[in-house]
């Protein structure tokens, strides 16, 4: 298969560095906006381009629809800028997928962030591909633009290369880019050489620097929760003769956050960096950091 080239009608991709922002929770595990919109306005401030709303370190799937959209309602309403934000909106049923994804775009959020339906394992390629296709065409908006999340770790239903141009064949400035989490430097090539002009983020800041040498366009790194000032000057100087020393860098503060389970230790170094112990409620089945 040959390289795509970029359509003529393919929008510029979103780029830089995203948070995939943490969901602090009150006293009765829901969703805190007022703590979530401080750091939001924190990361904005600090370095991130931008953010994701409810992805994999937001527990998105531990909270109900419902509670995904008021809270990007609260935090729209709390003045952060939704040209800004991406949205998790992936779902098993075609319903649901559709009912986050048309209320992102409604919000005039910048895109969303979607999962393959992830419950049946060894789909064809050719049922994923249907189900996003139900999903945009019950959208019916031509300010959608998606963002496939290949996790496959998490969701065991990878996108595989020849899926990808199929969507992006069928769907021209609406599949407008990735975010490869799989962990896999070879895969995330591999997409990075098939699909120039494809926005191609890589989801952990272990691979920023080989991504934009490769032509991709930044990083959803979870780490930029803590921070993000140092993944944003890498990303601004990424051709520089120091570039390689300030990624090695990078690895140490992500080596203590693996070592702990991620969504736990940053909520926990949140917390210390705020002094504000609320920051280490999760939603079960995940379980508090109490320390180190």
């Amino acid at each position: 298969n040959c390289p795509m080239t970029q359509s003529p009608n393919q929008p510029p991709s979103l780029h830089g560095v995203f948070a995939p922002i943490l969901t602090p929770l009150d006293a009765t595990l829901s969703p805190d906006v007022a703590r979530m919109a401080e750091h939001a306005r924190w990361l904005l401030d600090n370095g991130c381009h931008g953010l994701v709303i409810f992805g994999t370190t937001g527990e998105a799937t531990s909270f109900a629809p419902a509670e995904r959209m008021a809270t990007l309602e609260g935090l729209l309403a709390a003045g952060l800028p939704g040209d800004r934000l991406l949205v998790g909106t992936g779902a098993c049923s075609v319903p649901e997928a559709v009912a986050l994804t048309r209320h992102a775009v409604a919000q005039g959020c910048a895109g969303v962030l979607m999962l393959p339906p992830f419950y049946y394992k060894n789909v064809p390629d050719d049922g994923i591909f249907q189900h996003f296709a139900q999903v945009i065409q019950r959208v019916g908006d031509d300010r959608l633009r998606i963002y496939l999340y290949h996790i496959p770790q998490f969701s065991g239903v990878p996108f595989s290369l020849d899926l990808i141009q199929q969507l992006v064949e069928a769907f021209p400035g609406t599949v407008v880019g990735i975010k490869d989490s799989s962990g896999d430097w070879e895969n995330l090539r591999a997409i990075l050489e098939r699909f120039p002009g494809f926005g191609t983020f890589s989801g952990t800041e272990a691979f920023l620097l080989r991504t934009l040498r490769a032509g991709g366009v930044g990083t959803i790194s979870a780490v930029a929760n803590v921070i993000p000032d140092r993944l944003r000057h890498l990303y601004d100087h990424w051709q520089s003769p120091e570039a390689d020393e300030w990624q090695a860098q990078l690895m140490e503060t992500r080596q203590r956050i693996t070592r702990y389970g991620a969504i736990p230790a940053l909520k926990l170094m949140v917390a210390e960096q705020r002094q504000d112990p609320g920051w280490k409620r999760v939603r079960p089945p995940l379980v508090a950091l109490e320390g180190w």
